[in-house]
C-alpha cells in the first residue's frame, strides 16, 4: 500500500513553546495534530527557553529565510554570582563570585553591547567544530576554541532588578545571536559572573505573542478545525518585498521555470495583499524601477490572490528561484 504522505497544509503556525520541550519535539507534535505532510521550525529554542517558535507548514518552508533574517526579541533573567559551563541553569558551576552589579553600572555597560559586535558562542551550542557539534564535544569534556562571530544587537535594556542576585533584561537582535553569551559577557564586563536562569522569546520577524498558540491549549487538543484556524498565510512573511502581479500566461511560464519580461508587469508594492493597489511598471518611482530593472531585487510573483513564485528581477526579466505548488 502507498505510504500516506500527509495533508497539503500550507502556512505558518506560531507556537508558544513550553519549557522543557525541544524545538524538534514541537515540530513532531504539530505534524501529529495537523497531519501536515511537511513542517519545520525557524530559530531553535533551547529546552530551557519558552516563547515564539514559528512552524513553517508545506510551501511556507520555501520562505524560511525571510523569517531568519528578521529581528528577534527576548526577555531573560541573569543570576549573578555563578558562571556555568552551559551559561544557563542546566550547566555545571565552574566559578563563583560575590560581586553584585549596581543598577547604574549595568545600564552603562549595556551601551557597549548595542550595534554590530563580536560574540563567542556558548560551548553548549550547535556551532560546528571540525565537523562536529560543539555541544557533543562539551558533553564529553573536550576543550575547544570557538571563533568569535559578528552579530547585531538592535536594542538591549534593563527591565528590573527584583533582588541583588537577579536582573531581568529585554533584547532585540539579529540572527545568530546567543542570549546565553550576551548574559555571560555582560557579567564579565561588570566584573561579575552570571548565567541565564529564565529565557523567553517574544518576537520572531513578523510573529509575536498575540499570534501564538500553546500546544496544551483546549483548541490544540480539541477540534482540529479550530486549531488550523491559527495557521497564517504563507505571504505573512513577505510583507517587506514587492509583489509582481502577473497574467495567467506569465504565471504559467514562471511555474515552468521560464523567465518573463519585467516590463508591462503590474506591481503591488511591499505589504502584499489582494486589496493593495496595482500600478504599471512605468508608473513606479524611479528608485524602485531602477532596483527592479537591474538591481537583482527579490519579489514575490502573484496571479490574482495566489502566490506563484519568489523571483529575482535581473536585466529587465523576472526569474523564478522558488516556485510554489499549492
Amino acid at each position: 500500500m502507498p505510504k500516506n504522505k500527509g495533508k497539503p497544509i500550507h502556512g505558518w503556525l506560531v507556537v508558544d513553546k513550553a519549557q522543557g520541550v525541544t524545538s524538534s519535539r514541537v515540530v513532531s507534535q504539530v505534524k501529529g495534530l495537523t497531519g501536515a505532510a511537511k513542517a519545520g521550525h525557524v530559530g531553535t529554542l533551547d529546552p530551557l527557553a519558552t516563547g515564539i517558535l514559528p512552524i513553517a507548514l508545506g510551501e511556507a518552508t520555501k520562505t524560511v529565510s525571510y523569517v531568519m533574517d528578521g529581528l528577534k526579541e527576548y526577555s531573560f533573567t541573569i543570576v549573578w554570582g555563578e558562571a556555568r559551563d552551559s551559561d544557563d541553569t542546566e550547566g555545571r558551576v565552574t566559578q563563583t563570585s560575590s560581586v553584585r552589579p549596581e543598577k547604574n553600572n549595568i545600564k552603562k555597560a549595556l551601551k557597549d553591547f548595542i550595534g554590530d559586535i563580536e560574540q563567542i558562542p556558548p560551548a553548549f551550542s550547535a556551532v560546528k567544530v571540525d565537523g562536529r557539534r560543539a555541544y557533543d564535544l562539551a558533553r564529553k569534556g573536550k576543550k575547544m576554541n570557538l571563533s568569535p562571530r559578528l552579530i547585531h544587537v538592535e536594542n538591549f535594556e534593563l527591565l528590573e532588578i527584583p533582588d541583588c542576585d537577579h536582573a531581568t533584561f529585554r533584547v532585540s537582535c539579529g540572527r545568530g545571536t546567543y542570549i546565553r553569551s550576551l548574559a555571560r559577557d555582560l557579567a564579565r564586563q561588570l566584573g561579575a559572573l552570571g548565567h541565564v536562569s529564565a529565557l523567553r522569546r517574544t518576537r520572531v520577524g513578523p510573529f509575536c505573542e498575540k499570534d501564538a498558540i500553546s500546544l496544551d491549549s483546549p483548541e490544540s487538543l480539541g477540534h482540529i478545525g479550530a486549531f488550523l484556524g491559527h495557521v497564517l498565510p504563507v505571504s505573512t512573511v513577505l510583507d517587506d518585498i514587492p509583489a509582481l502581479a502577473l497574467t495567467e500566461d506569465q504565471a504559467r511560464c514562471l511555474k515552468n521555470g521560464q523567465a518573463v519580461p519585467l516590463f508591462k508587469v503590474k506591481v503591488r508594492p511591499a505589504s502584499y495583499g489582494p486589496e493593495s493597489p496595482l500600478v504599471l511598471i512605468e508608473d513606479l518611482s524611479p528608485d524602485l524601477l531602477e532596483k527592479l530593472r537591474g538591481g537583482h531585487t527579490e519579489a514575490c510573483a502573484v496571479c490574482g490572490d495566489k502566490l506563484v513564485a519568489l523571483v529575482r528581477c535581473e536585466e529587465g526579466r523576472v526569474h523564478p528561484f522558488r516556485v510554489f505548488n499549492f
